[in-house]
């Protein structure tokens, strides 16, 4: 019986997110002058892409998984990885002529990882 309430729990949690990321994709789209930057957090790594809807392409991307940002953090799934992340994704997009981007935070809150990785890239040089 516990078994299965905790695997209806998971399916909720799961119908949830996909709900919340749908929401706000509704209203974001990226464009080749304006691309999105979507933002995707795992427990143990933060990913962040520029991403051009027309074209369906990604224009630029960037993780804790890229060896720039894992020499300067042990652990990927904290603040100050996020903040790596969003510095080396403002600096990429910034070489390729990116300058404006419109935020695609997903299911998540813009709370904690996601919105030090969103305060990095700004300060870096990304408007948004």
């Amino acid at each position: 019986m516990r078994i299965e309430t905790a695997v209806m729990k998971t399916q909720q949690h799961k119908k949830a997110a996909l709900r919340r990321k749908r929401h706000v994709r509704k209203k974001v789209s990226g464009t080749p002058d304006r691309p999105r930057l979507s933002v995707f957090r795992s427990n143990r790594n933060i990913y962040a892409q520029l991403i051009d809807d027309t074209a369906g392409a990604t224009l630029v991307a960037a993780s804790t998984q890229v060896k720039a940002v894992r020499g300067q953090v042990p652990h990927g799934g904290n603040k100050k990885a996020a903040e790596a992340v969003g510095e080396t994704l403002a600096k990429k997009a910034l070489d390729v002529g990116i300058k404006c981007v419109c935020f695609d935070r997903g299911p998540y809150k813009y709370h904690g990882r996601v919105k030090s990785l969103a305060d990095a890239a700004r300060k870096a040089g990304l408007a948004f």
